[in-house]
């Protein structure tokens, strides 16, 4: 009788933690009976497991008394990005700013610095940058805790650098910048041209992750990574209301960009956006569980020759008949041998994706690099999250 007690009480228990489990993550689309029969079991707790960074972010339970621990949740070819994972904690409690003389307690002040640096910050504040913000190596800007905005001036400059996290802050609006003078370092003021009015430039870098931002209106691209830059991963993120998203390899001249690798996973790609999700030259990009609510133009662009796998996409198509296809090549002569593949991925509303090439489009991760993508129906619950988070100290988040 003890014996049945107990089954009984067991079943009962998973049956609840089964039913708590769809309940949180269901959406449309039949996505609740999907979740239902999606658990994928892990060797050491067997616990439920969708998105693999946000897993990892979850389980630190106490992540305001120890945020470096998030520079070990990254994947794919940024998985390699310390930031400001040995550095000092340095908190910004001035959203002000000066170009050439930042004072101390602001954000540039703290991204100018030599040694690492985790830059988290005291309140909510809107910062209006005076001219580009250019980012040394081994920084962490993370804007948990905080809500955290950078608008309606020059946006982030990542040039020249490795080991940058930037994760949790809200980019919008951003203007191009003005030539003249602005400090790199704390011993370096250097002439600028005038930055061209991207959310992030990312320019001869690499070990760069972007994660949990909001991204919307700027002048030129949202993300450009270009000059040889890799070793980068894009996650999480919500871009929304641009034309131009996501620039990757400068242009059909500079071959340099073929060492570019970029991973661009679980980002909601929403409404308002028109073309580059991302467009790409010579180099790989994985683009890898991420949701596309409509695009006017195309989603996923190129030219000279790049290698691109779409795994586990939810693409939905829009309503315009004349732009459901969701690639598009620039090319003067044939590009029926480029590497680009669709593998797993779900297309709604006429939505298609024409493939073409020969031989594997593996991403050839390290192992510490691979993570698995989940199947594409699931694609709509693991991106209900994308963009900053509402952390609050003593809770997960």
């Amino acid at each position: 009788m003890a014996t049945l007690t107990s089954s009984l009480f067991l079943l009962l228990s998973s049956s609840f933690l089964l039913t708590f489990f769809v309940n949180a993550y269901s959406t449309t689309n039949n996505t609740t009976q999907l979740l239902s029969n999606y658990i994928h079991k892990t060797p050491k707790n067997n616990k439920p497991h969708l998105n693999t960074i946000d897993s990892c972010r979850r389980a630190q339970t106490k992540w305001a008394a120890n945020p470096h621990a998030l520079a070990d949740c990254s994947i794919g070819f940024g998985k390699d990005s310390i930031g400001g994972k040995h550095g000092k904690l340095y908190i910004v409690t001035d959203p002000s700013d000066d170009a050439v003389n930042p004072r101390k307690g602001t954000l540039r002040y703290g991204a100018i610095q030599r040694e690492p640096l985790w830059i988290m910050f005291k309140r909510d504040m809107v910062i209006r940058l005076e001219n580009e913000l250019i980012v040394n190596s081994y920084k962490s800007i993370d804007g948990r805790g905080a809500r955290v905005v950078i608008s309606n001036g020059p946006c982030i400059t990542i040039q020249g650098v490795s080991n940058v996290i930037i994760h949790g802050i809200r980019i919008h609006d951003c203007k191009p910048g003005k030539a003249g003078l602005v400090r790199s370092s704390p011993d370096h003021v250097g002439h600028r041209q005038g930055s061209d009015g991207d959310g992030i430039s990312i320019f001869s870098s690499s070990n760069i992750w972007v994660d949990h931002c909001f991204f919307a209106r700027c002048a030129d691209g949202l993300i450009d990574i270009i000059h040889a830059s890799t070793a980068i991963t894009i996650s999480n993120n919500y871009f929304t209301q641009h034309d131009k998203v996501m620039l990757l390899g400068h242009n059909d001249q500079y071959t340099a960009d073929k060492i570019m690798r970029v991973t661009i996973a679980f980002n909601r790609f929403a409404s308002g956006l028109t073309e580059r999700m991302p467009r790409v030259r010579f180099g790989y990009a994985h683009v890898v569980n991420n949701r596309y609510d409509e695009w006017k133009m195309y989603a996923i662009g190129g030219s000279s020759n790049p290698t691109i796998l779409s795994e586990g996409n939810y693409y939905i198509a829009p309503n315009d008949d004349n732009a459901k296809q969701i690639t598009k090549r620039e090319a003067k002569q044939s590009w029926k041998n480029w590497k680009w593949r669709s593998t797993k991925d779900v297309f709604e509303n006429g939505a298609y994706f024409v493939p073409s090439g020969y031989g594997s489009c593996a991403p050839n991760y390290s192992y510490t690099q691979s993570f698995n993508a989940v199947r594409a129906n699931l694609v709509p619950a693991i991106t209900l999250n994308a963009g900053p988070l509402s952390c609050v100290v003593g809770r997960a988040c």
